[in-house]
């Protein structure tokens, strides 16, 4: 609270500390009205996303999960409940039905989470944070359940599984015998083993979790703190063999997304450790973001900062929105200045977001939010389309935003 003594007596020095004092209640003013015009925003927002999905839902064949869809050829297309975004549509939908209320939503992510249910005892995909956490996860927050419990520890159990201590992280990708693949995404999977730990006590989860944050810290950075998309250990001692791409422009350029997991994974990790050298970690991936040249004013990156075509290059919607959601957990753990700086990010983009350029108009582009992400461009595929993970993260980053506001100053 101010001191209002204090404050009289300084004006009474003064008359300089009266201009300074509503200078800076005109900003706080200008910033509140700017808060609430980007909160009345996002309630829009909501309110369009969950008329896509109900459009979503109506396409979506029985037993599939949606990856994307192509506007020329009015096609949706799916995966099963193995393949790494299955858990995104049922997250979305329990976001969605939070922010909005329509039960409709929160019954169609339970009718799917019955068909992903049997993939909490697959062990041969790193993507189980992925995959569980965000909608069992996200289930169970909502309205906890001791199956649903059971679901997120055998998930971890299973994320568990493909550890290996002698390399000192969890594998992503199987492969040849001699190879040992792993890519920064996986930073995004360690929230699932920090809750089991904290769910049952077992400490093992948070080793396995801070020992591959640890190593990939290691390995996966350059000195810039931009990082390789792929590390390539030997299994057998645990060195480095190549430091490579799959999905960016080259190997030793930065693939947009890449950068975003990192950030997010970084945050998560600090959220969960409160260990300040993860905190670190996500500021110096933040700066690296935010000071590139190649950063557009827009804040939505370009699919990887250093594609050879810009400013022609295609942008990753997916990238801007994870980006935005890490930004805004972020801007609470630092000091003031750094604070203001990637919460004014993460509302540029939210806005940006929110503009005809890449928010689909109702009705149209297959039932998902968001246009304009990228996928796989060296592979060709899920090439300027809409994604179900950028859906998710943006619908996240706004829900963040607006419960920022929501909170006593």
């Amino acid at each position: 609270m101010v001191n209002i003594r204090s404050c009289f007596k300084v004006l009474l020095l003064s008359g300089l500390f009266l201009q300074a004092a509503c200078s800076s209640s005109s900003t706080s003013q200008s910033e509140l009205k700017a808060n609430q015009e980007t909160v009345a925003q996002i309630e829009n927002n909501f309110k369009d996303a969950a008329a896509q999905y109900k459009v979503l839902m109506s396409r979506l064949p029985e037993g599939r999960f949606p990856k994307t869809y192509f506007a020329d050829k009015d096609e949706l297309e799916t995966s099963g409940s193995d393949w790494w975004v299955s858990g995104f549509y049922p997250g979305t939908l329990l976001y969605l039905y939070e922010e909005t209320g329509d039960k409709q939503l929160y019954k169609e992510a339970e009718r799917i989470m019955q068909l992903l249910e049997k993939e909490q005892y697959n062990t041969t995909t790193h993507d189980l944070g992925f995959m569980m956490f965000c909608s069992f996860g996200n289930a169970n927050r909502i309205a906890p359940k001791p199956e649903y419990k059971e679901v997120l520890l055998n998930s971890a159990r299973s994320l568990a599984s493909r550890f290996d201590p002698k390399v000192g992280a969890i594998r992503s990708w199987d492969s040849n015998a001699s190879d040992y693949l792993v890519i920064i995404d996986n930073m995004m999977n360690l929230e699932l083993l920090f809750w089991a730990t904290q769910v049952t006590g077992d400490s093992s989860f948070y080793n396995i979790a801070v020992t591959h944050a640890n190593t990939t810290i290691k390995n996966h950075f350059r000195p810039d703190y931009s990082s390789y998309h792929v590390i390539n250990y030997n299994p057998a001692t645990g060195a480095v063999q190549q430091k490579r791409t799959a999905q960016g422009a080259a190997d030793e350029s930065a693939w947009a997304r890449g950068q975003a997991w990192g950030l997010y994974g970084y945050t998560a990790t600090y959220r969960a450790t409160r260990d300040k050298k993860y905190l670190e970690q996500a500021k110096h991936i933040a700066d690296f973001i935010l000071n590139h040249p190649n950063l557009p004013a827009d804040k939505i990156p370009y699919w990887d900062f250093n594609a050879p075509d810009i400013p022609n290059a295609l942008r990753d919607v997916s990238a801007g929105a994870i980006m935005a959601s890490a930004f805004l957990e972020l801007s609470q753990y630092t000091d003031k200045d750094s604070s203001k700086k990637y919460h004014d990010t993460a509302e540029t983009i939210i806005k940006n977001l929110s503009t005809d350029k890449y928010k689909a108009a109702p009705g149209t582009n297959g039932g998902f939010i968001l246009t304009h992400s990228v996928g796989h461009i060296p592979q060709g595929t899920e090439v300027d389309v809409p994604l179900t993970y950028a859906d998710y993260y943006f619908v996240e980053a706004m829900k963040r935003y607006k419960e920022l506001g929501e909170k006593p100053m």
